[in-house]
């Protein structure tokens, strides 16, 4: 597909002055949002300002998708730019057993230090709670958020059986514990605001990591109120839950802008995986499934980027992206070298959005879940879908993006074809290292 007619560059000076300063790169990533919950997705029931003035300001990706169907693992790929089964991150960690990101691994923060970066976390992480695989032992500079893969919104909230034990520990800054203040998605949006004011001179990395909209469903009432026209309960809070994100990328955004950072900074937003319909009352409509499938309702997410003066307002990029991209683009930005003998999996995205380099940054895109009981390709149009003991799956996505048929019978050759590049990848892989609590289930 010729990607180059629906994005043009702000100028062609933009393509090759270098920046006066080195940018920030500000990732911001929503947890369970689903793909259809956006204003400028469609979404008519939860208006979401801020998010849809980030996309007018940007670049949106049509077909952006995360490397892994839910949490831990997609964070693990975003983290390193490379797929998170070449280390066996292939499931979510559990707490409190010494389940973590391999060490292995180096993380983007670590990487960007030597080129002069700051890094901070804030949110969540997800990568393991042990003190060797702590977001300060991996090249963070700061961290405030908590370790687990979820926590309550509200202080001193009393427990509520939908929430696993690590959603109760007090929240850390670095390695010490400190209270709650407010609704945490307000809470880690105030964080990242002071952080970046009080960095605005040197150049950061900051993952803004909210664990919004994941369960547990909780929301302020004066969110709540915003939305009781919604009769379904567990939708209201969603929508309400999603409001304050909304706010809190706001807020952020604001703070670039106060700051005087907007030229100077590359924002990513995006989701970990698609919305989970049942638990949060997502939608990623029309797209088939959601969290935890390989349909691309679990893995198609919404993810748009912005840098003032450099990518042209409104532009949509339509060849397919990855999450693992952006630990590719950063570094580049950076100029920050991978680490030795880890060959990124990622590309650079830049040199598509201004023009530089034509054509789509991926061949194919993998995935693979459960340890080898289910894998998936995408390569130009065709997805190729493989559920252990089913026949294989083909469907052409430029026709049918919701998957709804089945066309394997009569591609046959390109059923093979496929197979054969997906097994190659499979080779290359690691045994899962953990069985973790979570796996894709075969709808």
């Amino acid at each position: 597909m010729n990607t180059r007619r629906t994005f043009l560059v702000s100028s062609a000076a933009a393509a090759v002055q270098p920046p006066a300063r080195k940018p920030n790169v500000l990732v911001i990533l929503a947890d369970d949002l689903g793909s259809a919950d956006l204003g400028y997705s469609g979404c008519r029931d939860i208006p979401t300002p801020n998010l849809d003035r980030l996309r007018g300001q940007g670049v949106r990706f049509a077909n952006s998708y995360v490397s892994h169907p839910f949490c831990s693992p997609t964070r693990a790929g975003l983290l390193t730019g490379r797929y998170q089964q070449r280390f066996g991150h292939e499931n979510n960690p559990q707490y409190g057993v010494g389940e973590g990101l391999p060490l292995s691994e180096t993380l983007l923060p670590a990487l960007l230090k030597p080129a002069g970066y700051t890094s901070a976390l804030i949110g969540k992480w997800h990568l393991g709670d042990a003190s060797h695989f702590h977001p300060n032992a991996r090249g963070f500079d700061e961290f405030y958020g908590f370790l687990g893969g979820g926590h309550q919104y509200f202080p001193l909230e009393p427990p509520r059986i939908d929430a696993a034990k690590e959603y109760f520990v007090p929240l850390t800054r670095n390695r010490e514990p400190v209270p709650q203040l407010e609704y945490m998605t307000q809470d880690l949006s105030r964080e990242a605001a002071k952080f970046i004011a009080r960095r605005r001179r040197d150049p950061f990395f900051l993952y803004l990591a909210y664990n919004a909209p994941h369960t547990p469903m909780q929301a302020p009432p004066e969110y709540l109120a915003r939305f009781a026209s919604i009769s379904n309960e567990r939708r209201r809070h969603y929508a309400a839950m999603v409001s304050a994100l909304d706010d809190g990328v706001g807020a952020v955004l604001k703070s670039l802008q106060e700051n005087g950072l907007d030229n100077d900074t590359l924002v990513f937003f995006l989701s970990d995986n698609g919305g989970p319909a049942q638990a949060n009352s997502s939608s990623n409509l029309p797209l088939r499934n959601g969290k935890g499938s390989l349909y691309e309702g679990g893995i198609r997410t919404p993810m748009t980027a912005r840098w003032t003066g450099r990518i042209k307002p409104g532009a949509t990029f339509d060849a397919p992206v990855s999450s693992l991209d952006i630990a590719a683009t950063t570094l580049a930005l950076a100029g920050a070298p991978p680490a030795k003998d880890r060959p990124l999996d990622g590309v650079d995205l830049l040199p598509f959005l201004t023009g530089a380099r034509s054509g789509s940054p991926h061949e194919r895109l993998f995935w693979r879940t459960g340890g080898g009981t289910h894998h998936a390709l995408r390569e130009a149009n065709w997805k190729l879908v493989l559920h252990q003991d089913s026949e294989p799956e083909l469907y052409d996505l430029a026709q049918d993006p919701a998957e709804k048929n089945d066309i394997a019978l009569s591609n046959l050759p390109r059923v093979r074809e496929l197979r054969a590049r997906l097994q190659e990848w499979n080779s290359q892989l690691a045994k899962p290292a953990w069985q973790g609590l979570s796996a894709i289930r075969k709808p």
